[in-house]
């Protein structure tokens, strides 16, 4: 066992596509196994990452049922993240207590079992972690979609950000989305209970529209100050635009107090805009995540857990 592998702390799976951006946000990179990305430091918390392995360990084993074991005494339940050896590992798995990975329904309390991860790094080599950030398989959430409802898949990512924080919005409250159209994010907010207000240069899908406590503004929603729109409980963003002017834009509304909750999406061109991510990440109350459902995008969310 090489040095490098022996003093791993943490790991992090990075979402497909995107190793090279969790490389360049932890403070330390180990050995890298494909999505993988070790680290010789513990808690870090990179945005470009769908699970941490919070306290991995490397065994060795001869046998199938020797690799079995050792997972089976460290704990339950293991998700197995592919790597190499697929066959060997896949048979290792089926020594595991099974698991059913159906589709979550949104609004289900979260999984309370621990869900440890594990992946071979050769023949005889495991590294596995029993304790990681995510109780879904490899940090990814598959949902029981609504086929019929939404105007288009977008509603998914406010579904995993809510999931996520385990907090959305109350019957009754006021709620802004903006860059609404065609409607996603309000169907998600309207069936919510929420009063919506929606905002965008395009109208909403009419199966949207005609929902009730839906108002609908037509215009460009980046335009709109506090001063326009009077206090909302929750503001939501999925506009296309640089991160850079929709932090301009949420600025007001920060320093105004006029809402204390928001999940908006940080959606990049190429590399150039990464210098804001910084930025959201400095605004007290916040965290980055991306989403099964973001593609080159991440998730902002501040909240308020007591409105």
């Amino acid at each position: 066992m090489t040095n490098e592998i022996a003093n791993i702390k943490s790991a992090f799976l990075a979402p497909e596509d995107y190793t090279t951006n969790l490389i360049a946000e932890l403070k330390s990179v180990g050995p890298v196994f494909d999505r993988l990305v070790t680290s010789t430091i513990k808690n870090q918390t990179p945005a470009w990452c769908h699970n941490i392995w919070q306290d991995p360990k490397i065994f060795t084993f001869e046998s199938i049922g020797d690799a079995a074991k050792i997972l089976r005494g460290m704990g339950r339940n293991w998700s197995l993240y592919p790597y190499k050896e697929f066959r060997r590992a896949k048979l290792i798995e089926e020594k595991l207590p099974h698991i059913s990975y159906k589709p979550f329904k949104f609004g289900s309390p979260l999984p309370k079992a621990p869900l440890g991860s594990w992946t071979l790094l050769d023949k005889n080599t495991i590294l596995a972690s029993a304790e990681c950030s995510s109780p879904f398989p490899n940090g990814e959430i598959t949902f029981d979609e609504d086929k019929t409802g939404p105007p288009n898949r977008a509603y998914l990512k406010l579904w995993e950000a809510f999931t996520h924080i385990q907090n959305f919005p109350k019957k009754g409250q006021r709620v802004l989305d903006a860059g609404a159209s065609p409607g996603g994010w309000t169907w998600v907010l309207q069936n919510l209970g929420a009063e919506v207000l929606a905002v965008d240069r395009a109208v909403l899908d009419p199966s949207i529209s005609r929902l009730s406590g839906i108002e609908f503004k037509k215009g460009d929603a980046l335009s709109f100050t506090p001063e326009d729109l009077g206090e909302f409980d929750w503001i939501f963003s999925d506009v296309i635009c640089y991160p850079d002017k929709l932090l301009e834009w949420l600025t007001p509304w920060l320093e105004s107090g006029a809402s204390k909750n928001f999940i908006c999406t940080l959606k990049f061109q190429g590399s150039s805009h990464y210098s804001t991510i910084d930025k959201f990440r400095a605004l007290p109350n916040s965290q980055l995540l991306h989403l099964s459902v973001n593609k080159h995008e991440l998730t902002w969310i501040k909240q308020n857990k007591e409105s």
